[in-house]
């Protein structure tokens, strides 16, 4: 089936065109199917959605006929031409919101994320956000990642937990990092005051990670389900048998782990206004740690490290971060209760 005349007009000639011919063992394939196999060794971040959206827009053609049905069956000897349209303007606005930026080259950005910055937009949160602030830092620099600029969030740290994120710049190196996510050979620490003192110095917490079948908002440890989930911490120094700050490791990134994980050895992290318990537990501190956890409501959590292959060259790289303010202030408080 062709498309349109206004449709093929509507193509854009400043296009980039990546050509493809079918082989013998390949007809018979959908067109969408059989472009995204051949072709995503040479646009990383090319999903098959946005290949399906670019045909539907009169994006490809077989010789001289343009090509609209992603259900259209190739055949042998065919060549089959994708143009790609320079990179759409990402839908979030550009905001000019101060960030933190650790580190920064061609590839990607190192951000220290403040508690309260929301990552990405969400009807909740529908702008003020962390890929807003990307966008106006960036600009120009950001190129398409799926034909859209955009920057690559390959993780993300909840609203209220701060410290250090990787954001992509440009196709090839979201598609590098988010495989080292998926396959957990990112090294990332967390720095965390819990209440009270595990009784062992260290150890290591598994249980996997679902949705609480009693309160929706909250993940839980389930017995049945979820995804696996494993959490290494250390107790790097205890106030009294009031409260400690460990360093967790992560070998899995589940939503909430440290939390959630935490939280079901009765360790919860302070000021935590999901997991927390806080109310039981605020009778053991005195004053001022009390107005701290009420002045910044939200869990003591900092992300203090992190490490992974960079994209361009291949090599370990690694960051670091101190301490959150929240976290300092509760120390010396604790310290005095």
């Amino acid at each position: 089936m062709t498309c349109s005349q206004e449709t093929r007009n509507a193509r854009d000639q400043s296009s980039t065109a990546l050509r493809v011919c079918v082989p013998v063992d390949k007809a018979g394939m959908r067109v969408d199917r059989f472009l995204t196999e051949s072709i995503s060794d040479q646009v990383a971040g090319l999903s098959r959605s946005r290949i399906q959206s670019l045909i539907t827009g009169g994006h490809l053609q077989r010789g001289d006929e343009t090509v609209c049905e992603s259900k259209t069956k190739v055949r042998a000897g065919d060549t089959f031409t994708l143009n790609l349209p320079p990179p759409e303007p990402a839908e979030p606005e550009p905001q000019d919101i101060p960030l933190e930026i650790v580190h920064e080259d061609d590839d990607l950005l190192i951000i220290n994320k403040p508690a309260g910055l929301v990552v990405h937009p969400a009807p909740g949160n529908p702008d003020g956000t962390l890929v807003n602030a990307v966008l106006a830092h960036c600009g120009p620099s950001l190129s398409g990642i799926g034909g859209v600029a955009r920057p690559g969030i390959v993780h993300r740290l909840d609203k209220d937990t701060s410290g250090l994120m990787v954001v992509a710049k440009n196709a090839h190196a979201h598609t590098f990092l988010s495989e080292q996510f998926a396959c957990h050979s990112v090294k990332r620490a967390y720095r965390a005051l819990v209440w009270g003192v595990p009784e062992s110095l260290h150890g290591t917490v598994q249980g996997n990670i679902g949705r609480s079948p009693y309160n929706r908002k909250k993940m839980a440890v389930v017995v049945r389900g979820g995804k696996h989930a494993v959490t290494h911490y250390t107790v790097l120094k205890a106030f009294g048998m009031t409260a400690s700050l460990i360093e967790c490791r992560l070998e899995t990134g589940r939503t909430h782990q440290i939390r959630v994980h935490m939280a079901n050895i009765n360790h919860p992290v302070m000021g935590d206004p999901l997991y927390g318990s806080n109310d039981r537990h605020m009778r053991r501190v005195g004053e001022d740690v009390k107005h701290i956890l009420v002045r910044y409501k939200a869990q003591a959590l900092h992300a203090v490290q992190l490490g992974f292959k960079h994209p361009s060259t291949h090599k370990d790289v690694f960051f670091e971060t101190g301490k959150s303010k929240y976290i300092n202030e509760l120390m010396v408080s604790l310290e005095n209760n």
